[in-house]
């Protein structure tokens, strides 16, 4: 099948901090028929956070592990920097990759919703609600947060999910249940308790006392700070090891059932903190999968099944290592351009920068741990 065939050498599907970062890194190793496309647009998953949510990672210009700045996303930029705060909105982080896209002239279709993947000859076929569009190789890139996690026990869609408010300001009710003690259940509770709500946490672990430093399995340090304030610990009641297993509702009260037995009611929806399904279900059929759902893949982030095939952002598994914040998943951006660049034959020399920004290509060192992001 000759070149000519194909409309690009790479399409990436996401315009997220792993899209935009991914595709730096692809300019950088010389290949420039890229696109990336998007459902909504640019930054799209952090643009609808709850407005009161903060990055729980911080941006500032040094830190321990000697990178510039956690939530860069390509060398030479910063959120800190940009932006002139230390744990931006989701709203600033947008903005923030909007002009990163910009600044790097990024050839981004936004309102462009793919449909599906499938594999052609030596390429692939990306449907999309406009045309088919084809490319030599896929990254799939696409929004984590933007599929949130409904069904989880009986009566569950008698709850709110956290990525559904716009701000807890405006959330109903003096007496909030939160299902989930992770990082989006403590900071619902956080703010709902600085509103002066009453909140009651239930988790069927204990995440706040976890001894792990890394954050993918444990509260991060910016939440632990926050849970100090004095109105957090007089409004808000911390339940470990207490499973909600049911929710009902009789027209005027909420009634959460936990695994103990015991019913806890209250007049305002219950708000489910239970994580995100991932974008990488929608071309799970495209990947060997792991016990945990996650994907299998090579040490190019590659697909085992479908060659060609890359995936970058939070959803990246290898064994035990969790790529699940930025910091992370971005050591992979060279790993993948590299690959790319070599099916291409082209010279990856552009890439040895990386080397210099703590992104070593041969090497999957990252906190490991079960992902509970």
């Amino acid at each position: 099948m000759s070149e000519p065939y194909f409309d690009y050498d790479v399409l990436i599907v996401g315009a997220g901090a792993a899209g935009v970062g991914v595709a730096i890194a692809l300019q950088d190793a010389g290949i420039d028929r890229i696109l990336v496309v998007d459902r909504y647009g640019i930054g799209a998953s952090f643009s609808v956070w709850p407005e009161e949510t903060r990055f729980i990672t911080p941006s500032f210009p040094t830190n321990s592990v000697g990178m510039l700045d956690i939530n860069s996303i390509a060398i030479g930029v910063s959120a800190a920097h940009s932006l002139r705060v230390e744990h931006p909105t989701g709203l600033q982080f947008a903005a923030h990759l909007n002009a990163v896209a910009n600044y790097f002239a990024l050839p981004v279709r936004e309102g462009c919703h793919v449909t599906g993947v499938r594999k052609e000859g030596e390429g692939f076929v990306v449907e999309t609600d406009d045309e088919p569009l084809r490319a030599n190789h896929v990254i799939w890139a696409a929004g984590e947060f933007q599929y949130p996690r409904h069904l989880v026990f009986p009566g569950s869609e008698y709850c709110r999910h956290t990525a559904t408010i716009g701000s807890y300001e405006d959330v109903e009710g003096n007496d909030v249940i939160v299902i989930g003690g992770y990082e989006s259940g403590i900071d619902a509770a956080y703010h709902l308790a600085y509103y002066d709500c009453r909140v009651r946490v239930f988790d069927s672990g204990c995440p706040w006392e976890s001894t792990s430093s890394d954050p993918s399995v444990a509260l991060s340090p910016f939440t632990l700070e926050r849970m100090r304030e004095d109105w957090f610990d007089e409004q808000v009641e911390l339940h470990a090891h207490t499973k909600v297993v049911s929710v009902t509702h009789d027209g005027d009260r909420y009634h959460v059932v936990t695994s103990d037995g015991v019913t806890h009611e209250t007049d305002s929806p219950p708000l489910l903190a239970a994580g995100f399904e991932g974008g990488h279900s929608l071309v799970a059929d495209l990947f060997e999968l792991r016990p945990d759902g996650f994907p299998v893949l090579t040490d190019e982030d590659e697909s085992t099944t479908t060659p060609g095939l890359f995936l970058c952002g939070p959803a990246v598994r290898h064994d035990g290592h969790v790529f699940c914040f930025i910091y992370k998943y971005r050591q992979r951006f060279a790993v993948v351009a590299r690959a790319i660049a070599n099916a291409l034959d082209r010279p990856s020399d552009g890439l040895e920068i990386y080397r210099t920004w703590g992104m070593f290509l041969d090497d999957l060192s990252c906190c490991g741990g079960e992902c509970v992001c």
